[in-house]
């Protein structure tokens, strides 16, 4: 039914050829966003890039169950189990409920990616809903002998676990080096090892967001909602696990771990991760000063910015790079992708415009057959770039009579175009027609975070939307009724 696709597995380290545990169904599970902060851009490119392999699954005809998860718990996210609740502190600071806060980075979230045309998950299960299943996992680690409670704190136990498992198999990490690498404990600190996660912590009278526990009142730990939630909608084995490179370890790493130390199978068969985003050759990150918001991307907001860009132009360039190699940020690479992706728009308006001949000088079908090949190639939307750029080369031809196609021909181009360009790509054509409605939720989603910002009284972030916005020609207004613009 389906012509062989090929996958490369973060766990092998090798391109696998891709072969579901259930013929024409599979389980993707994604790591979805801790809901505190809004979304960054490197989390847009890892959200799209899974995105992009649903769309393809699918459209190769696959039953695609696609879990993406949100993380509501206000857990600590520090790799040695410390830190502070960042839900909690944002909900004081604010004098919200912990779920008020949860909600309003969730809907942002849900803006974002509808603003980028990224496809909803068949499940978006959140970590609050599931906190007896992660409590019975707790019991099944502890009652293997792979976890200790200490004063009403649950800890995995690496050591023992590595005794009869291989801990680092997917990160490449040696548990000899690791604990060569690790401090030493003084009688402080309640784990028997620093290479212990926490599955279950205890929680302090301050701590906003608590339940109650076989081991008293607490909260669980970073690690254990996916593994949870993973195995409760796709089963205890699945096919794809797909997150950003950053998750690998310790993230990806302990659910290995957890899902073996309580059922004693490893939970996933191909591994998947995004590499990581940098800005002229620098990584990316707020500490730099080269962090981009969504927002600020699209309005030119930013001093490292030229002007604005279009969603659209974004995920084109986002596309034009393998999901697994790194990807520069700069404005010429922008500016670039706005070209190509114009030029590609430009060339399926031109397609109604042929008039067909009698004969053919293209080969359409080797032109699909070279699409399928590229994305069966471990998804490389780089090369299908390319072959759909020799398609526009061969419609400008044909617009200036220098190539020949039939009607067959150019039904079939177009069909091919429209299903890899919109269908498996996710781009959307923003000059008009049936994109006039993104102009409109884009420009809401704008309004709604300068309202966020007045709310929050930081009159500094909603002065630079509405002056970044003036700077091209659009107008706030803001009225009885809410906020309006206008050109």
């Amino acid at each position: 039914m389906h012509q062989p696709l090929f996958i490369y597995n973060s766990l092998t380290r090798t391109k696998e050829k891709f072969e579901p545990i259930v013929p024409s169904h599979i389980g993707m599970y994604v790591c979805g966003p801790t809901v505190y902060s809004d979304v960054h851009l490197g989390n847009v490119r890892t959200f799209m890039t899974f995105d992009m392999v649903y769309r393809y699954l699918t459209f190769i005809g696959y039953k695609v169950r696609y879990v993406r998860n949100i993380t509501d718990v206000g857990h600590l996210t520090g790799d040695n189990d410390d830190g502070e609740d960042k839900i909690g502190k944002k909900a004081r600071l604010e004098k919200l409920e912990p779920m008020e806060v949860v909600q309003r980075y969730t809907n942002g979230f849900h803006d974002v990616m509808r603003i980028f045309n990224i496809l909803n998950p068949s499940i978006e299960p959140t970590a609050t809903a599931h906190i007896i299943e992660q409590i019975e996992m707790i019991q099944e680690i502890i009652t293997n002998g792979f976890a200790y409670e200490v004063n009403g704190s649950v800890y995995f136990d690496v050591r023992k676990y590595s005794e009869k498992h291989e801990y680092g198999k997917l990160s490449g990490r040696v548990i000899d080096e690791l604990i060569s690498n690790t401090r030493h404990l003084d009688g402080q600190d309640e784990k028997r090892d620093s290479l212990d996660f926490a599955l279950w912590k205890k929680a302090g009278p301050e701590h906003l967001m608590q339940w109650n526990s076989p081991w008293g009142h607490g909260f669980p730990g970073w690690h254990l909602e996916c593994s949870v939630m993973s195995t409760k909608y796709l089963g205890q084995t699945f096919d794809i696990h797909g997150g950003g490179m950053d998750l690998k370890f310790p993230h990806h790493e302990c659910e290995i771990a957890q899902n073996v130390g309580a059922r004693g199978t490893s939970p996933v068969r191909y591994w998947m991760h995004g590499n990581m985003l940098t800005v002229n050759g620098r990584k990316m990150a707020k500490s730099e000063g080269n962090g981009f918001t969504p927002e600020e991307l699209i309005s030119g907001n930013h001093q490292l910015l030229d002007r604005g860009y279009t969603p659209m132009t974004v995920r084109f360039f986002f596309l034009m790079g393998h999901y697994t190699s790194t990807l520069d940020f700069s404005n010429e690479a922008l500016q670039a992708s706005e070209r190509g992706y114009k030029r590609m728009l430009a060339a399926r308006q031109v397609l109604e415009k042929i008039s067909p001949s009698e004969k053919s000088e293209f080969d359409t079908k080797k032109f699909r057959q070279d699409c399928l090949d590229a994305m069966n190639d471990d998804f490389n939307t780089p090369i299908l770039i390319s072959v759909l750029f020799d398609a526009v080369r061969v419609i400008n031809s044909a617009k200036e009579s220098t190539i020949a196609l039939t009607a067959e021909n150019i039904a079939e181009l177009k069909q091919t175009f429209d299903d890899f360009f919109y269908t498996v790509l996710g781009l959307m054509n923003e000059e008009g027609g049936a994109n006039t409605q993104l102009t409109e939720d884009l420009m809401q989603f704008i309004i709604a975070l300068r309202n966020d910002a007045k709310q929050n009284k930081d009159y500094a972030t909603s002065d630079r939307i509405r002056d970044g916005l003036n700077k091209l020609n659009v107008q706030i207004k803001d009225t009885k009724e809410g906020a309006t613009w206008t050109v």
